[in-house]
């Protein structure tokens, strides 16, 4: 009977065991199973995240030059990227080195200045990349026969500008066959085949091939005034040589050029046609605007007296008849032929025919 007793004890004992086992491995099921749909959901979401992450909306900001990543445009529609604009230069440029070391003694080839100069696009154009220039700007040489003097211009301006973070095109205005000079009508011509090139330009600077500046301080732009860059040459011990002077590098906007009518298209010869431009300026209520001698200063290259440039006789006279003369001779009046525009690598080259100075009356 004990045994009995026994054997049912120990039967209902091994029974409550195997339920409590069964129990216990229901529940580890269970939890098992719940951590496993909490871990799904939680990766579910952070894939749809990560999804989200790496498709930018398109008001995220992103590097300059770069476009958002999008679907392939279909046949015929518009697409277009959208970009940061540039932040506007600053009025002082933080580049700028000061006074600089001028020489002309070592040789110079177009070739080296054009290695100098990868930046700078054909035809001589330049903006700078990091930043929109205040100013667009159309820097004009009368020229003729001086290929020499325009390596070494060439060579020091280019880096000038850019350090200026100017946006700057550079145009040779050539005259064409062999009669005279005539440095005024070559820069009207300029002006005119400038805005025929690119029809936004708000600044002009008109500079001899022989002039180069001296501090990077100068910084080639328009101004309220009409402005006189060359204020301190070495040919003149760096001073002005008197006040009305207005010769070798001067900047006038669009609406001052025009004010004034332009400049003088009768000054065959040297000298006397930056005196009228001068006069033009006063008489129409503007001021020259002028940087200060420390800054201003040029060095020039030495050359002789070009052939048929000899000094004008008629100069004295019709300097003092320029309130008589300046609505009707200048850029309303101008007359000329385009025989030619070359794009070069540094410089735009427009040659064009301004005739022939009118013959001198006869002496009685």
């Amino acid at each position: 009977m004990t045994r009995l007793l026994l054997g049912v004890t120990l039967e209902r004992v091994c029974k409550a065991v195997l339920l409590l086992c069964l129990l216990h491995f229901v529940i580890i099921v269970i939890l098992y199973f719940d951590v496993y749909a909490q871990h799904l959901a939680f990766f579910s979401r952070f894939n749809s995240r990560s999804s989200a992450l790496a498709q930018p909306s398109p008001n995220a900001s992103r590097p300059h030059g770069t476009e958002a990543p999008g679907p392939s445009p279909q046949p015929g529609a518009n697409h277009s990227s959208t970009q940061q604009p540039l932040p506007p230069c600053q009025e002082v440029p933080p580049g700028l080195v000061g006074r600089l070391l001028i020489e002309f003694s070592s040789p110079m080839s177009m070739e080296r200045v054009q290695r100098e100069n990868p930046e700078v696009r054909a035809g001589g154009k330049y903006a700078p990349p990091d930043c929109q220039p205040r100013q667009k700007v159309a820097i004009l040489i009368p020229f003729r026969h001086r290929e020499h003097h325009l390596r070494y211009w060439l060579h020091y301006l280019h880096p000038i500008l850019r350090r200026q973070k100017v946006a700057y095109s550079i145009y040779i205005i050539n005259q064409y066959g062999e009669d005279t000079f005539n440095r005024a009508k070559l820069l009207n011509a300029g002006f005119l085949e400038a805005l025929r090139d690119e029809a936004d330009y708000d600044c002009f600077i008109f500079s001899d091939v022989d002039l180069v500046p001296m501090d990077d301080r100068n910084l080639y732009r328009c101004y309220e005034q009409p402005r006189h860059f060359a204020v301190a040459m070495d040919k003149f011990s760096f001073r002005l040589p008197y006040a009305g002077y207005f010769g070798g590098v001067s900047g006038l906007s669009r609406s001052q050029f025009l004010k004034i009518n332009g400049f003088p298209n009768e000054y065959w010869g040297w000298g006397g046609e930056d005196d009228d431009i001068f006069n033009r300026i006063s008489l129409n209520g503007m001021k020259v605007s002028r940087p200060d001698s420390r800054i201003g200063r040029y060095r020039m290259i030495k050359h002789e007296r070009d052939k048929h440039n000899e000094p004008n006789p008629q100069r004295f006279t019709k300097i003092q008849n320029t309130k008589a003369t300046m609505k009707r001779d200048g850029i309303s009046s101008l007359q000329y032929q385009l025989v030619e525009v070359t794009r070069w690598p540094l410089y735009t080259n427009i040659t064009v025919d301004i005739g022939k100075p009118p013959p001198r009356p006869a002496r009685g």
